[in-house]
């Protein structure tokens, strides 16, 4: 049977994770809006962009940007890491919401936004700063899992193909995308769109 002093100091706890929840939260999102923010400067304005112009649209002040983010490298890698992680994370909710090999042409369309972030991110991305190095890495490390992951619904549904590596779309799907960019982003997508198409050719009915 648990002590008074014991109950007394478990209650405090509970209530102090009860009070702080809402000041975690609410920082989470206040640095997502920031970082979204930054996304949106960067595309319009370049990674050059003034760190108070960024504030600004963040509705923060120049201080706190700077409190989260001493170096712009470090908000360059925030913004692309978020980037990166937002099109992963879309994967189990297509999956959930639609048939294999739709969620899968949905998740590729999805992917051709996180190229056209990056391509706003490319200055910086090559310019041989080493704060950019682990950033192909992390790449791999959260959307190959996520490709393959509706690549094989799809394929166990007889959707597509099943010899297609994650490592190959995503490479094809990125070089399409940046070469078709130049021509609008609705090019890109139709190019993409098309290449999905073709992953039905050989595809095992089920």
């Amino acid at each position: 049977m648990m002590s008074d002093e014991r109950k007394e100091q478990e209650d405090g706890r509970r209530a102090g994770e009860r009070a702080h929840r809402p000041v975690r939260a609410d920082a989470k999102r206040n640095l997502d809006g920031l970082l979204q923010a930054a996304m949106a400067v960067f595309a319009s304005s370049g990674v050059d962009a003034p760190v108070r112009e960024i504030a600004e649209k963040a509705g923060v002040g120049i201080g706190t940007v700077y409190r989260h983010f001493p170096e712009r490298s470090d908000l360059i890698v925030a913004v692309f890491r978020r980037e990166i992680n937002a099109c992963a994370e879309a994967a189990p909710i297509l999956a959930a919401e639609h048939a294999p090999g739709e969620a899968l042409a949905r998740w590729m369309q999805r992917f051709v936004d996180f190229i056209a972030a990056k391509r706003g991110l490319a200055a910086a991305l090559h310019s041989g700063n080493p704060a950019f190095d682990p950033l192909p890495a992390y790449f791999q490390q959260r959307l190959h899992p996520a490709l393959r992951s509706l690549l094989d619904a799809a394929a166990a549904a007889g959707e597509v193909r099943t010899d297609i590596a994650a490592e190959d779309l995503l490479n094809a799907a990125a070089s399409l995308s940046m070469q078709a960019y130049a021509q609008g982003p609705e090019h890109a997508r139709r190019m993409v769109s098309l290449l999905v198409d073709g992953l039905r050719y050989g595809a095992v009915q089920r």
